[in-house]
């Protein structure tokens, strides 16, 4: 694969913005693999490009992991060609492995598909191109090869890719509204974040969808500008509000009887890698979710109101 070199700086710098990958990954590869700039190998990730020099590179086989964990579960499948999956993770579902997790992880059931990609340094990766939370349900889009990667990451940068997602919350919201607030680790508990000063740069849209039969807590949808963790359970509670079933960040009452948080991926966006068609998936929630709608709201007001077209629209109108 070539590019040429559009503007000066380090070699290893414009790789990395040049294919949207970490740093890290582009220095392993140009130090262990290497490189050709203007058909000369390269082992230097500091070299200084002056501009318009050709660069050549190069996906490394990966090498193979162990899956762990038996997968004794599946995953419906909501989209799925040769370049991208989109898939409907349930809720308590993880989907990176990791020392904590003592069970199969939607990375292990991508490996028993045979879905696995490799990174430009050699190490296995498996597509997943955005994250979601073990107790979010919801759209969750992976790439099966590595262009397909490259270039939903570029989307996920420039937010031509996104997701909107349905809450059910304890208090309804004043009004439709935009919160901007950076967000970092909890100084005081370090399973949360929280609204910081010195914080990452943080961007979410709540809009108001349906109240209750009661009128005590209210289904409403989110955007997000940027990719935070916790970041619509943040914000929210930075409104005094939060999601049923989150007791980490504030709700207490029927605890019993809410499993888990109550957020789901609902609509996911996208231009397709290959095609650059533009893409709507739909995402349907899951059972807990659908009782808890069906036991406090009015079900032809619900039905209405989680049409994607109205969601989009209402959003429209403010954001």
């Amino acid at each position: 694969m070539t590019f040429t070199c559009k503007q000066s700086g380090r070699l290893d710098a414009i790789m990395s913005k040049e294919l949207s990958l970490p740093r890290n990954q582009i220095e392993q590869l140009i130090k262990q693999v290497g490189v050709k700039v203007d058909n000369k190998e390269v082992k230097k990730s500091g070299l200084k490009l002056k501009g318009d020099e050709v660069i050549e590179y190069d996906f490394v086989e990966a090498k193979k992991e162990k899956e762990h964990y038996e997968v004794n579960f599946d995953i419906d499948v909501l989209y799925e060609d040769e370049d991208i999956l989109v898939i409907n993770k349930p809720p308590f579902l993880t989907v990176h492995p990791a020392p904590s997790v003592k069970e199969a992880t939607v990375v292990d059931w991508l490996i028993k598909r045979g879905i696995s990609l490799s990174t430009i340094s050699g190490d296995e990766r498996h597509g997943i191109v955005h994250r979601i939370d073990k107790e979010t349900s919801g759209a969750l889009v992976i790439a099966k090869n590595n262009e397909a990667h490259m270039y939903l990451s570029r989307q996920l940068e420039d937010k031509s890719m996104g997701r909107y997602y349905l809450a059910i919350t304890d208090i309804p919201l004043k009004e439709n509204t935009i919160v901007d607030k950076p967000i970092g680790r909890n100084r005081k508990n370090r399973l949360k974040m929280d609204v910081v000063q010195d914080g990452r740069e943080a961007k979410s849209a709540f809009c108001k969808l349906a109240l209750s039969k009661s009128e005590k807590i209210e289904l409403i949808g989110a955007k997000l500008f940027t990719g935070r963790t916790h970041q619509i359970r943040v914000h929210l509670s930075a409104l005094s509000r939060h999601i049923l079933g989150d007791s980490l960040y504030g709700f207490k009452s029927q605890k019993s009887k809410i499993a888990r948080v109550m957020l789901h991926a609902y609509i996911l966006y996208l231009q397709h890698p290959k095609t650059g068609e533009f893409m709507q998936v739909i995402a349907p929630p899951f059972e807990d979710f659908e009782n808890v709608l069906k036991k406090h709201f009015n079900k032809d007001e619900i039905d209405e109101k989680i049409d994607s077209s109205y969601i989009i629209k209402r959003f429209n109108t403010f954001c």
